[in-house]
């Protein structure tokens, strides 16, 4: 079989498999996912193995090891996935919610109900622990899901993928809901974007090259966003101490992630009490600061900034620093130079705080707190497949409610339209 007619061939199984879905009560779907729990606990000793296979290719390819990190499956890892999936279980089922009702003159109700998407294909890079989070959201979503890993976790997902799907068996549910593309093969991206008729939206999450190109290329609708360029802005009301934890947990505790933040904005009337006690912090933990003429009076040991330093996704300990004159032009800044995704003010000021929140065009705008928490299991929502900047249909963090639609339903007593 060719392997275009294999992965066509899976897509119509899944087509097949989110009819039966959209039948499940919630009891159903939890059962599922509670064996699923069961059974990688069960054989972690085959999933670790496995994931040495992927390990071993990984190093012998010369992968960082921030890669390998990510890569890994370890009883840790095993059980933390283990407790999403039990997690979402306990999360309400967001299919078959009335969001509302109404009746029209001529005596019809009308409203709303959330329904499933139906077939999402999600493909994405490295960590194969994204496998269970995705399935898991899912299922519970009443969505069947195509899933491409990369090459470099083909093991991995596999043995996964054959876990969730058995558990979907073993309680009476479709186990085509959940299949993985058992190929490294480039090409079946390719394939997979191209399947208007049985997909329902693509979901890319890696780096901002694999979400450009499925962007341009893909035939079904794509959720995305391709990179996280956050801001925090130090107001001149702000509490310096407050912002000198906030901004250094933002950048520091976990650089490489789409939530860090990547530019500071400070006010020019409390840089030079902020900035430099600031920076010494930053310099403790290996930051490079590359700031603005302002800032690089203050912190002569910093570096220039440059124009591409603004819209800079750094994924590391660089940032940006720019002493603004107001709060304007800290919103003109975030306004020309931010990717939608998170930014956040330090201030203790009311009005100062709801008017970047109102003006800030951001998925998610902090107060006083770090741009870390854009996520969304931080956020309430028990896991998420993946950021959405692009706003349709849903815009921040994507958990159960972001995998579902509403579609109208009407009751009558035989009205008919003059």
């Amino acid at each position: 079989m060719s392997l275009t007619n294999m992965i066509e061939d899976m897509a119509k199984d899944a087509k097949a498999a989110a009819r039966e879905l959209r039948k499940l009560e919630r009891a159903q779907k939890d059962a599922a996912l509670e064996l699923m729990a069961e059974r990688l606990i069960k054989k972690q000793k085959n999933i670790i193995e496995e994931n040495k296979k992927d390990l071993s290719q990984a190093k012998a390819a010369g992968l960082s090891a921030a890669m390998i990190d990510r890569l890994t499956l370890d009883e840790n890892v095993i059980k933390g996935m283990t407790d999403g999936l039990r997690e979402v279980a306990a999360l309400a089922d967001p299919v078959g919610e009335v969001t509302g009702m109404w009746k029209r003159p001529n005596g019809l109700q009308a409203g709303r109900v959330r329904i499933p998407l139906g077939v999402i294909g999600f493909i994405y890079e490295s960590r194969p622990n994204v496998t269970v989070d995705a399935a898991a959201l899912c299922l519970k979503s009443g969505n069947a899901v195509i899933l491409k890993g990369g090459s470099e976790a083909i093991n991995s997902n596999v043995i996964l993928a054959d876990l969730l799907a058995g558990a979907l068996k073993d309680t009476g549910l479709p186990p085509k809901a959940i299949q993985v593309i058992p190929v490294t093969d480039r090409e079946a991206v390719n394939i997979l974007i191209g399947l208007e008729d049985d997909l329902d939206i693509i979901i890319p999450r890696g780096g901002e090259g694999l979400i450009r190109f499925v962007t341009s290329h893909s035939k079904v609708p794509v959720l995305k966003h391709y990179k996280g360029v956050c801001h925090i802005y130090v107001d001149k009301f702000a509490d310096l101490e407050m912002a000198k934890e906030v901004c250094f947990n933002a950048k520091v505790q976990r650089p490489g992630v789409c939530n860090a933040m990547e530019t500071m904005l400070v006010h020019e009337d409390i840089a030079r009490d902020f900035l430099p006690s600031m920076s010494k912090l930053f310099r403790q933990a290996g930051v490079e600061i590359r700031g603005c003429p302002k800032t690089l009076e203050l912190i002569p040991e910093a570096k220039p900034a440059v124009e591409e330093d603004w819209p800079a996704e750094f994924l590391d300990l660089i940032l940006a620093v720019k002493v603004v004159p107001d709060m304007q032009e800290a919103l003109d800044h975030i306004e020309k130079f931010s990717s939608n995704h998170t930014e956040a003010i330090i201030t203790n000021d009311y009005h100062c705080s709801q008017r970047f929140l109102a003006e800030v065009d951001s998925s998610v705008v902090l107060i006083n707190a770090s741009t870390r928490f854009s996520d969304g299991n931080q956020l309430g929502l028990g896991a998420e497949i993946g950021i959405n900047t692009s706003k349709l249909h849903a815009f921040g963090p994507m958990g159960l409610e972001e995998l579902t639609t509403t579609k109208f339903i009407v009751y009558g007593q035989g009205q008919i339209r003059s």
